[in-house]
């Protein structure tokens, strides 16, 4: 049995229609039991980064790069879940005067307009904070662009989160705000999943990146990284054979950023209940003040998910429990029973 005071962290996603109904349900169901609430990314967020990806594909500053295959996202029981075309800039387009559309920074401020009120209305805890979440940039480089245009790339989308940051924290307040950057792609790169030829310093490019976006957020706005295996069709692209991964990346993280952190949250396969996957937590090493939270809840199935905390908990110290990843992938026939499984192992 959990013990009671672990908390409940919500990755990103949730399956409802709007940022009003996300902050509704969890701040009346879960606002006891979480520090958080996200905006659930719906609508044209429900898909992560497709959004992203079709923002890129409007922009006439990019075009497909024909010399490139099309590139499969290949589930790790062999399914195809789908293709993408990868960009690169048009012939004589100046990387450095794209314009990038993104709007992230617009939904995080329209959103929290939106919880303010729910907030002083008494619908959201008032020790609740707005839980803002955006991809890493590596995310958007390594699956969307073209090898041939990658480090470009990277250097004038990196300026425009910037920029979106910037605009994020120049207009809410820094004590009611958390800030997330998950991290997918690069634990898909660190595993051999994306290829590691086409990055040979991609053990080196990795963490410094990481390392680098902890120093974009106000050292006064709290931060935490999730990290996990993707998740476009509701499952894994690929099956870890044990946490050691996650437990290098996490370290890396946590040596790299030059600021606290808050929590760094790390997946747990349904299927996986045995001593070996967890394992690898021994060797975790986060500073005092940074919680972990282990992705560990699954629908329908309370007793395995209370077994992985109780396993991780041999290992390491775990202050809350989570989904693997963002829930708006899911099926929403699910969302309720997920609810009362975050409840039960948070001890409520």
């Amino acid at each position: 049995m959990a013990a009671t005071g672990t908390i409940s962290h919500f990755v990103g996603g949730i399956p409802l229609e709007d940022a009003e109904s996300v902050f509704r349900r969890l701040g009346a169901e879960m606002g006891s039991h979480v520090k958080r609430i996200p905006d659930g990314e719906t609508g044209r967020r429900r898909m992560w980064i497709s959004f992203v990806k079709d923002t890129l594909i409007d922009n006439p500053d990019f075009v497909v790069d024909e010399d490139i295959p099309v590139f499969q996202f290949i589930q790790f029981d062999g399914k195809v879940v789908f293709e993408v075309n990868q960009l690169k800039f048009r012939d004589g387009v100046a990387p450095e005067d794209v314009v990038f559309a993104t709007g992230y920074a617009d939904d995080a401020i329209r959103n929290f307009r939106t919880f303010d009120k729910l907030h002083s209305d008494g619908v959201i805890p008032s020790q609740v904070k707005y839980q803002i979440c955006m991809a890493t940039p590596l995310a958007i480089t390594y699956m969307f662009v073209s090898p041939n245009a990658r480090d470009e790339f990277y250097r004038v989308y990196v300026r425009h989160l910037a920029d979106e940051i910037g605009k994020i924290m120049a207009a809410l307040p820094h004590d009611r705000i958390t800030y997330q950057w998950d991290v997918c792609q690069e634990v898909l790169m660190w595993e051999g999943y994306l290829s590691q030829d086409e990055h040979p310093a991609f053990r080196t490019e990795i963490p410094e990146s990481l390392s680098m976006l902890s120093g974009l957020v106000p050292p006064d706005v709290e931060l935490g990284y999730h990290l996990c295996y993707g998740s476009p069709a509701d499952e894994h692209l690929i099956l870890p054979k044990d946490a050691d991964v996650l437990v290098e990346l996490a370290n890396h993280i946590a040596a790299g950023a030059n600021r606290p952190l808050a929590y760094i949250h790390l997946p747990v396969p349904r299927d996986r209940n045995d001593e070996d996957y967890f394992r690898p937590l021994e060797h975790l090493k986060l500073d005092e003040g940074t919680e972990l939270y282990l992705g560990c809840v699954h629908s329908g199935d309370a007793d395995g998910n209370a077994t992985k905390l109780d396993l991780a908990r041999r290992f390491t110290t775990v202050a809350g429990v989570g989904a693997e990843c963002g829930m708006g992938r899911g099926r929403p026939e699910h969302f309720d029973d997920m609810l009362v499984r975050h409840r039960n192992l948070s001890g409520v």
